[in-house]
Parts: C-alpha cells; sequence; structure tokens
C-alpha cells in the first residue's frame, strides 16, 4: 500500500510537469519503456536499486537509460531523484499509475470482455462502440475467452459490469426457483 501512495505521488508530480510543458504523454512513454527494461531484464533494476554499487555508478547508469528512452532535463532529473532516494524499485509502479493519470487526462477507460467463445473483431467493435457509448469515454477492451460462462457475454469497464452470460441467467432461475419452494 506504501508503495503504491508513493508512486502515486511520484507520477503526479511528474505528470503535472508534464502537462505544463505539454510532454505527458512522452513522460509516459519513457517510463513504460524503463519500466518494460525492468521487468524483462531484473539485472537492471538490480544495478539500479542495488545499495552495494556506488550512488554515482547508479546515477551513470539511470542517465544511461534516460538518454536511450530520449529522456529531457526534467525526466533525467526525475530519474536521477529516484536513484538518489533510493525509489527507483518503484518505478515500474509509478509508470502504472502515471498511464491511469494520461488515460484520465485522454478520457480512455480500460475494460475487460469476457466470452465463451472467441468473438470476431465486428462483434467486439460493436460491443466497443455500445461500451462507448454508454461510458462516455474511449474504451480499450481486452478479450478473454472462459467456456464457463457457457454463453453470452460479460463486459466490465471500471465499475460498470454488464453481464449477459448463460451462467448468471442459470444461477437466477436457480434461485428463482428455490424462492418459490
Amino acid at each position: 500500500m506504501r508503495q503504491t501512495i508513493l508512486a502515486r505521488r511520484y507520477a503526479k508530480a511528474l505528470f503535472s510537469l508534464g502537462k505544463q510543458q505539454d510532454n505527458y504523454e512522452a513522460y509516459n512513454e519513457a517510463l513504460t519503456a524503463i519500466a518494460d527494461l525492468m521487468h524483462v531484464s531484473p539485472e537492471v533494476g538490480d544495478s539500479l536499486t542495488n545499495p552495494l554499487y556506488p550512488l554515482e555508478a547508479r546515477k551513470k547508469i539511470m542517465a544511461k537509460i534516460a538518454s536511450l528512452v530520449k529522456g529531457d532535463a526534467i525526466l533525467t532529473a526525475f530519474l536521477n531523484l529516484l536513484v538518489e532516494r533510493q525509489r527507483a524499485d518503484i518505478l515500474p509502479d509509478i509508470a502504472l499509475e502515471m498511464q491511469v493519470m494520461v488515460d484520465h487526462e485522454q478520457n480512455i477507460s480500460h475494460g475487460t470482455l469476457i466470452s465463451a467463445i472467441e468473438l470476431d473483431s465486428a462483434l467486439q467493435e460493436k460491443i466497443q462502440a455500445t461500451l462507448e457509448k454508454i461510458t462516455g469515454t474511449k474504451v480499450i477492451l481486452e478479450s478473454q475467452v472462459d467456456p464457463s460462462i457457457i454463453g453470452g457475454i460479460i463486459a466490465k469497464v471500471g465499475d460498470l459490469v454488464v453481464d449477459g452470460s448463460i451462467r448468471t441467467q442459470l444461477n437466477g432461475l436457480k434461485d428463482s426457483i428455490k424462492g418459490r419452494e
């Protein structure tokens, strides 16, 4: 919980600086790239967080990473601050929080679409358009297949859940029959 709060604070600071410079999307892309690098190569994260390495060596590594993602002076200073304060380990969390802020700024919602079988792209686009109309935001859907729902779909976007699965309908029918007994 504490890491999430810290990550949100750092992300908010960088987001507001980026918004002032109209550069928050570039910062978001850079943080995402660095977080992906740390995920794919754990030794990179270790070289940034391990206190056995001298601070100057860790700063040089972070400066090289900042140049690889084409970071400007603000982003480079931000990344160096994370190394100095021994917070480089929460960089992936900062990237996630930054993505949430950018999505909110751009009026984008993420959701999941669960179906019993694989849906064709035309049907997915219709469902996406309907969800966009309901939520008033641009919706990015992640599709999942779950045969246990028997048929129909379950769509989740934020707090909105549209459950049109056969399993839910059968459970409702079962409860209705039990109630009559």
